[in-house]
């Protein structure tokens, strides 16, 4: 409680009275009287509407979506983190998860992985770049057929958008203060945070890292120069963004003289001063003032003061300078070899300068805001450990491909790098959203969380606008003449529960049934829907999307439930008869079917002002709609073949192969969310114990890919051959991305040998 101040007793007669007054109603006393009733250690402090210390403490366990890691040929030298493969298996694996990154900041804090980073050396550097524009515009231009499509933000973008900027600075405030506590808590002691921003935010960012920071840790605030094509007539011309950087402690690195850091001299300082390269090392040099020649200092060259007896080393300099405190460097063009086409993009020379400054080679780095991926590729190109989040799936598929190409770029120059797993935390957070808290008997906690589950299950009904059946003890409820059912909430729906889905319609007489679920078993469909029809069952599976989790979607009608896609692929064996062909394989992607809607295709066609164009989806085809200047309506399909959907397939060719372990809290481990109340602001060590569990699944080993990038659109759809070590029968795993970056697996039976 905050100490009452000495002139707290000097208030006016008025001034007291108002006061009780105030009280007395219920109001909020005005902000003088914080400054004259109680002192406070603070000289200024940033305040808003809703601040708190109060940070998120759940701790929840990754799931490992995929392994992604390009083969070597030469792993000899270091046998023992590669498995025959040229895979690799141990040491420090980089991570790329999806997913909000408060929940991961404190899942990272206090979980399992902070053993892994501490391992790893700890945690070195962070660079974010969190959205502080309050107009900035989320959404993606794709290209399909020769046309632009302009897809909007995912519901869940939309969410975090209006949580950080729905109350305009206040509710971004809130957003960062939060993650930038978490994050310090989980620096090192040497570590840098480098926080990207604008005239926009920088001078609440400032406030921010001095209080979560201390003002004695600022590092730098730097300002980064570039030209844009702007004409502006109401203001100076913006050429400038803002990187605001503080250290965790005194300790902090700062590799200031080297390449890339350094600032070299100009060519007219050299061509001046004569400058002498030795080694890469430069000599600044001038005339002895009386003309007669000196001695030069003791390590130049004998030879070089004979020939140049009228010079006098003067200094010693090195490669270059200090680099000062504003960069020159310009944004990524168009034509630049690592454009991704994603918006808010940043050049690799940026990162290139922070990477290498505050941090050294196998030092770990991060980035919770990571786009499209600048932090990962330069930090993997730099001989550095990343850690990569962001909570657009877009972001993830992004950088996900950027990375693998990193890996083939590094791989071809025989130069090292490190595998990377892809991570989210799943069916947890939704675990997460149904934990019961407080002391309660295990006969209480099972009923709370019964009542938690029939909540929840009525949120997704209402999200899918159904309407709940009474007295059914195991329909949900109805839409349009058609039965719903909502599969388990922590567990996908497999082949048992649609077959007893199946038996309950028939029970009833119904012929028409929704399937509701988070997860399907992979490999389920589309067999079981011909065995539900030959049933006389119309039976219809459907994705629940992550947004039911949010009330204000639900109750504006915004949460879509998409169709599954579906995936078709056919193993070719090979025709030789050797015992290497007999045990050679290769899989051919044979097709691909969405079903996906963005907006009303009515709405858009009415929309459409006269002479122009625009690009909808509708019913998983992209159309190109054109208005003629008479208001005549032309419609034209992009999606003319189902590999125009196809932007990225990857293939395990032996699923099974890794099952996939995560480490959870005990108390996680027997049902419940761990969740740490009351720790200390700030502390570093959380007491927690771990034990190993099987989640039942498997890890994607991702061992052969193919992708579209920006400057090459073609597809492989058949694999190169794959040769198993033994005869027998594999399931292999083929994984295919969408070009809104959704991602669809299906399970392929081989037998070899």
């Amino acid at each position: 409680m905050a100490r009452p101040h000495k002139e707290a007793y000097d208030l006016s007669d008025a001034e007291k009275r108002d006061l009780i007054q105030l009280i007395q109603a219920g109001k909020p006393l005005p902000e003088k009287y914080r400054f004259l009733l109680f002192a406070d250690k603070r000289e200024v402090e940033l305040v808003w509407n809703g601040k708190s210390a109060d940070v998120c403490t759940a701790v929840l366990p990754f799931q490992t979506l995929e392994h992604v890691d390009e083969p070597r040929e030469e792993t000899k030298a270091q046998a023992e983190l590669f498995d025959a493969r040229g895979r690799q298996t141990q040491g420090w694996t980089n991570k790329l998860i999806w997913g909000d990154n408060k929940l991961i900041l404190s899942s990272l804090k206090a979980g399992a992985l902070r053993r892994q980073i501490e391992d790893a050396g700890g945690l070195k550097l962070i660079y974010i770049d969190p959205p502080f524009d309050v107009g900035a515009d989320f959404s993606m231009d794709i290209e399909i057929g020769g046309e632009t499509f302009h897809k909007e933000p995912n519901l869940l973008e939309q969410i975090a958008y209006r949580d950080t900027w729905g109350r305009g600075a206040d509710s971004f405030i809130s957003m960062i203060y939060e993650r930038l506590i978490l994050m310090r808590d989980l620096m090192h002691p040497d570590g840098t945070i480098y926080v990207h921003c604008d005239w926009r935010v920088n001078s609440f960012i400032r406030q921010c890292l001095d209080e979560i920071f201390g003002r004695d840790n600022f590092f730098a605030h730097i300002v980064w120069c570039y030209q844009t094509r702007q004409f502006p007539k109401s203001h100076w011309n913006r050429k400038h963004d803002d990187i605001i950087a503080f250290s965790k402690s005194g300790a902090s690195i700062f590799n200031w003289d080297v390449e890339g850091v350094i600032e070299p001299y100009s060519e007219a300082t050299v061509k001046k001063y004569k400058l002498y390269d030795e080694n890469g090392y430069y000599r600044i040099c001038g005339r002895n003032i009386k003309g007669s020649p000196v001695r030069a200092a003791k390590d130049v060259d004998p030879k070089w003061e004979i020939t140049h007896p009228d010079l006098v080393v003067r200094d010693y300099l090195g490669k270059g300078f200090a680099p000062p405190d504003y960069w020159r460097i310009e944004i990524v063009n168009q034509a630049a070899h690592e454009r991704m086409d994603y918006p808010t993009q940043k050049p690799e020379a940026l990162l290139e300068k922070i990477v290498k400054a505050s941090s050294n080679e196998g030092d770990l780095v991060a980035d919770f805001f990571t786009g499209s991926g600048t932090t990962a590729a330069v930090a993997e190109k730099l001989g550095r450990k990343w850690i990569a989040t962001d909570l657009g799936k877009f972001a993830i598929h992004t950088t996900r491909k950027r990375l693998i190409g990193v890996q083939r770029e590094l791989k071809a120059a025989d130069k090292p790098f490190r595998a990377f797993e892809l991570l989210n935390l799943g069916r947890y957070e939704r675990q997460a959203y149904l934990n019961v808290g407080g002391r309660l008997s295990p006969e209480q906690r099972e009923q709370a969380l019964a009542a938690k589950e029939s909540e929840f299950r009525d949120l997704i009904l209402r999200a899918y606008k159904g309407e709940p059946l009474a007295n059914d003890g195991f329909f949900h409820g109805k839409n349009g003449g058609r039965l719903v059912v909502i599969g388990p909430i922590n567990l996908p729906v497999g082949r048992l529960f649609v077959e007893e889905v199946i038996t309950e319609c028939r029970k009833r007489g119904a012929t028409r049934v929704d399937v509701l679920a988070f997860e399907f078993e992979m490999g389920l469909f589309p067999a079981v829907l011909e065995e539900a029809k030959a049933k006389g069952i119309d039976l219809t599976p459907k994705y629940i999307p992550a947004e039911v989790f949010d009330k204000r979607a639900v109750d504006k009608g915004q949460v879509m439930f998409h169709d599954i896609s579906f995936v078709e692929a056919t193993p070719r064996y090979a025709k030789g008869k050797s015992a290497r062909d007999k045990l050679s394989v290769s899989i051919e992607l044979t097709d691909f079917s969405v079903y996906y809607s963005q907006g009303a295709a009515e709405a858009a066609i009415a929309a459409l002002k006269d002479g122009k164009s625009d690009v909808i989806c509708d019913q998983g085809q992209l159309y190109k709609i054109s208005k003629s200047k008479d208001g005549a309506i032309k419609r034209e399909r992009l999606t003319k073949v189902w590999t125009d959907w196809v932007d990225y397939w990857a293939v395990d060719f032996d699923y099974q192969n890794r099952k996939e372990i995560i480490r959870v809290p005990t108390s996680l481990a027997h049902g419940d969310v761990a969740v740490l109340p009351g720790f200390e602001h700030g502390q570093q060590d959380i007491p927690l114990e771990f034990e190993e569990r099987w989640t039942g699944g498997y890890v994607f080993e991702n061992e052969w890919q193919s992708f579209r990038t920006r400057k090459d659109r073609d597809l492989e759809l058949v694999t190169a051959e794959h040769t198993y070590d033994r005869p027998g029968r594999y399931l292999v795993a083929v994984k295919v991305v969408d070009i809104f970056g959704n991602d669809t697996m299906t399970l392929v039976p081989v037998n070899v040998g």
